[in-house]
């Protein structure tokens, strides 16, 4: 036992502050049991490290197994290219010049434009002869509604049909040079 130096009452050895007047004593808190101080935690850190690299030796001798496994093949570069079995029907040219969708063929097109219903099918007629103006070829109108890959209620200016999203995708460049916006979507009848 000592005592507190500022009020001088009776402390117990390790103890931290006094319970008289709560000053901090001097050289008290717990004392550090088997490996504790600088030395403790030295030979804790390079106990850690010698583990760590037992465990990366042990990973790189299991990762240089025997090669015989199956050869990984990447695929890397190159473009898509359309399948030659698949055709569409040729488009037929409705009112106000704007190409139609062949009637129940699933395929894919370039969307210049989705323009709602609500503004009348002569915005989007007059969006298709801007668009032909400018070059695109193929240019048309279809009713979204009809085509359950589309959302419903819209006028959807589009250019080209194709077989295959490869075939739309390689046009897709030459209708954003026309409409920046331009994408490539599907169409189920």
């Amino acid at each position: 036992m000592s005592f507190c130096p500022r009020c001088g009452q009776e402390v117990a050895v390790g103890q931290e502050y006094c319970l008289a007047c709560g000053s901090r004593l001097p050289g008290g808190g717990p004392r550090p049991r088997g490996l504790g101080g600088e030395a403790g935690w030295m030979l804790r850190a390079g106990g850690a490290l010698v583990v760590a690299f037992a465990g990366a030796a042990l990973a790189v001798a299991v990762t240089r197994g025997d090669p015989g496994g199956p050869e990984l093949t990447t695929a890397v570069g190159g473009f898509a290219t359309a399948p030659t079995t698949g055709t569409l029907t040729s488009p037929s040219v409705g009112s106000g010049g704007a190409v139609e969708w062949p009637a129940g063929e699933d395929g894919w097109t370039i969307v210049l434009a989705s323009v709602p219903q609500a503004e009348g099918r002569r915005v989007a007629l007059d969006r298709a002869r801007r668009a032909r103006g400018r070059g695109l070829p193929t240019v048309g109108i279809l009713d979204s509604s009809r085509y359950a890959s589309l959302h419903p209620g819209y006028w959807v200016v589009f250019t080209g049909i194709y077989a295959s999203e490869a075939e739309a995708t390689s046009a897709l460049q030459r209708a954003r040079r026309v409409v920046r916006t331009a994408t490539v979507r599907r169409v189920v009848a």
